[in-house]
């Protein structure tokens, strides 16, 4: 996956990108996005033998992290073995079909030395908001290990901005219990007055290659154009901490992921099976709502040459520009 290279102009043009991501509370939060997009240099994977992974549900955390929060099951008296098992009893609190979850955080001791009479205790925890949590503490003597879980109903949405695209509007749920550290890492970003610097500067149709439910078409290339749109999440005048490798799928059409360990991200217009288990996907856009993306792939793009290979970026990069608002659903 290409990085574009830094020191190009910001463009005019600006594109407003909602997201909307929920709260366990069934509130929602608007994400208003403002676009500006310019390169950096990493490349895309060579295509190779295609490598599928085991997609099966997944419940991690972060190390060393201890979220607050008030109590629905109390550690002392609930012990479990692991904190994948804590996350799970976690999420069997979360309501089907997108229903209220009454735990959306859980706090585990997993480290027998450290932890002590406390090991195996599993606090499941409700946070006032989850898109804001009580974090208690955070560091190598910490020895906690925490995570959130959203419902079904949360997730991140794309409106309409400067561009002509109608209310066209897209949907991505976040993956807090696959990518802990990444959706950690985007609600730092939604915390922010404003996100000076995230911008999104790529964008590549599907072209000939894949059909319109991002299959690729026998005997065509893999690129270019690749299929995608990419950008950057990092706010200037921030210290950018590397995001580690976490969950890592067969990239989908709709696969929101990081390129390397970040800020570089991309969303997918495609499957690419051919690029393997290589990146960490933290969200995906729901097909029913990739209309706006493909409409940013169709806008007007240069050609540059990024590690010998040749991608497509907008000749008016837009920045992005987060804002949050609370609303019923």
């Amino acid at each position: 996956m290409g990085r574009r290279q830094n020191g190009s102009d910001f463009g005019r043009f600006a594109l407003l990108v909602l997201f909307l991501t929920g709260t366990i509370s069934c509130s929602a939060v608007y994400l208003f996005l403002t676009v500006v997009f310019r390169p950096n240099t990493e490349s895309l994977p060579s295509v190779d033998d295609v490598g599928v992974a085991e997609e099966g549900q997944c419940c991690r955390g972060i190390e060393h992290l201890e979220l607050w929060g008030d109590a629905v099951k109390w550690g002392s008296e609930f012990r479990v073995n692991s904190s994948e098992e804590c996350c799970m009893a976690c999420k069997r609190m979360c309501g089907g079909e997108g229903g209220p979850c009454l735990c959306n955080s859980w706090v585990y001791c997993g480290d027998r030395e450290a932890c002590g009479p406390r090991f195996g205790e599993c606090w499941l925890k409700r946070q006032k908001d989850a898109l804001n949590p009580d974090r208690r503490d955070s560091g190598d003597l910490v020895m906690w290990t925490s995570g959130f879980v959203f419902n079904k109903e949360e997730c991140g949405r794309i409106g309409k901005g400067g561009l002509d695209l109608n209310s066209a509007s897209s949907f991505a749920l976040l993956l807090p219990e696959c990518a802990p550290h990444s959706v950690a890492y985007i609600l730092e970003l939604l915390a922010l007055p404003h996100c000076v610097g995230c911008q999104i500067h790529r964008a590549e149709s599907r072209g000939s290659f894949w059909d319109s439910e991002g299959n690729h078409i026998k005997k065509t290339p893999y690129g270019p154009p690749f299929a995608l749109i990419q950008g950057t999440l990092e706010s200037y005048g921030s210290m950018f901490k590397d995001i580690p490798k976490e969950y890592c799928p067969t990239i989908r059409r709709g696969s929101v992921a990081w390129v390397g360990s970040g800020p570089e991200f991309f969303i997918s217009l495609a499957d690419h099976k051919e690029w393997r288990n290589t990146y960490t996907v933290f969200g995906s856009v729901l097909s029913e709502d990739m209309e706006i993306l493909e409409k940013i792939a169709q806008l007007p793009t240069k050609s540059e040459i990024w590690n010998k290979i040749s991608v497509s970026t907008l000749q008016n990069p837009v920045s992005l520009r987060f804002r949050r608002m609370n609303t019923k659903s």
